[in-house]
């Protein structure tokens, strides 16, 4: 018979028609042991797909009481004959060797019972070996590479942008500061100039501003990368560190900005559609119900754009008693993005929002009361993008931070691209984590990321 040596899971699946009846090689984990006096089922799985396998073994082993005796967690080499199943599962392994490349004691943590995600937190060196957390991680590694696919395959280039910065992209002041001074002169009056960069630094809140540098040389371009926020929250959705898509694109207005937004999200969630459906399905039947309709239903549908003032005007005429009543110049709640999304029975780009209450890099509207900024609102999330149409006039953009009060210094690089050469330029921003929700229905940021950072949390 032919040996098929050291094949992954995946692999075997992928071939099975081909490989029953064949000699077969595989490494992995000890998921679950059943044993009885003259043979033993284990459930097995090396990783390299959702899908596990049972491997049967008997008395034929020469070492049958030591394997018989191995624990779940255990590492194993098993070499046998894949043949078909009389059981639930499609094939089986009959084990003619079996080697233990690594015990594990009785005290391991995850033993084959259903855990709690916030019992599994404290575990996040272990999680990813239940079903769960391998579901997720492996979406979050596929999901990651569609981004990049979607982005290379449309011509941008990839820029890495800093994550050390003296700017404040956002004008929030929520950001880590990074120093080497001594603990006391932290305390006191720090003198920046002995610092190691000379003055204060942080941990980066988007690579916003440094990607605009690239795309007035490339075009296009995007980051893809970790951006920090020293924000105090304890929510579902709220992180210390998290993951940003941002995109720039140069001669680009606010409507092609809302083409890509729509046409990358389309992309993405079909593409894990397509290359994760045992991880998708198995999201859909244990986490959300009617996850696969929901995304389906997105990747087939026109997003719907309106004006911010038109949104207002919808939820005013609502018969609905609001938590928080809807407001001409506000923001909206997440009540209200609820509410837009059912009204229109799909995603909603909602436009053109009031200048005060955004950023002051976006282009200001003729109307002097808003700017053109847009949020993308999904079914089931809300907010799940944001972007706008940049200032690209000079003293529009000095007058603005002037409105705002923002110190001009350190950013005189920023303003300078509106002198040298400047164009109608756009861009948005959309955290992975966010998508990530999305996409798995898993509603917690601290676990579809491998190491949340959150307030008194920053362990292993």
């Amino acid at each position: 018979m032919d040996l098929k040596e050291l094949m992954d899971l995946k692999e075997l699946f992928e071939n099975i028609e081909s490989l029953v009846n064949t000699e077969v090689e595989i490494n992995g984990w000890i998921r679950n042991h059943r044993r009885q006096k003259d043979f033993g089922f284990i459930d097995f799985s090396d990783g390299t797909c959702f899908k596990h396998i049972q491997i049967v073994y008997d008395t034929s082993l020469e070492n049958f009481d030591s394997i018989s005796k191995t624990l779940v967690g255990s590492t194993l080499n098993v070499k046998g004959k894949l043949v078909s199943s009389n059981g639930k599962q499609e094939v089986e392994i009959k084990a003619t060797n079996i080697k233990i490349l690594g015990n594990c004691p009785d005290d391991y943590p995850i033993q084959p019972k259903r855990h709690t995600r916030e019992f599994l937190r404290d575990q996040a060196y272990l999680r990813p070996r239940t079903n769960l957390f391998q579901a997720v991680f492996r979406v979050r590694s596929v999901a990651a590479h569609a981004i990049h696919t979607y982005f290379q395959e449309k011509g941008f280039v990839y820029f890495h942008a800093p994550l050390l910065t003296a700017s404040d992209c956002e004008g929030a002041g929520e950001m880590f500061q990074v120093t080497t001074l001594p603990l006391e002169k932290i305390n006191g009056k720090p003198d920046y100039s002995k610092d190691f960069f000379g003055k204060m630094t942080n941990l980066t809140v988007s690579g916003q501003l440094e990607a605009e540098t690239f795309a007035t040389a490339f075009k296009k371009t995007y980051t893809f990368g970790p951006t920090f926020r020293a924000e105090n929250s304890n929510t579902k959705t709220h992180a210390a560190e998290f993951w940003m898509i941002e995109p720039e694109m140069c001669f680009c207005d606010l409507e092609g900005d809302m083409d890509v937004m729509e046409s990358m999200l389309k992309f993405v969630v079909s593409y894990v559609l397509a290359h994760c459906p045992n991880e998708m399905n198995f999201f859909n039947e244990f986490v959300e119900n009617g996850l696969l309709e929901k995304l389906n239903k997105l990747v087939n549908s026109t997003f719907t754009r309106i004006d911010h003032e038109e949104a207002i005007t919808i939820l005013k005429n609502a018969n609905v008693k609001w938590e928080f009543a809807p407001e001409y110049g506000c923001d909206i709640a997440k009540e209200h993005e609820k509410y837009i999304t059912e009204y229109f029975d799909g995603p909603v780009f909602i436009k053109n929002w009031p200048k005060d209450i955004k950023a002051f890099y976006m282009k200001q509207n003729e109307d002097g009361k808003t700017v053109a900024a847009v949020d993308l609102e999904v079914p089931g999330a809300g907010e799940l993008m944001g972007g706008s149409q940049r200032e690209e006039d000079y003293e529009k953009l000095v007058n603005r931070m002037k409105e705002m009060d923002m110190d001009h210094e350190g950013l005189d690089w920023y303003l300078n691209l509106r002198k040298y050469g400047t164009c109608v330029h756009s861009g948005f921003g959309m955290g992975f984590e966010r998508l990530l929700i999305y996409l798995t229905g898993v509603d917690n940021i601290r676990d579809v990321i491998p190491y949340p950072r959150t307030p008194k949390t920053c362990d292993f």
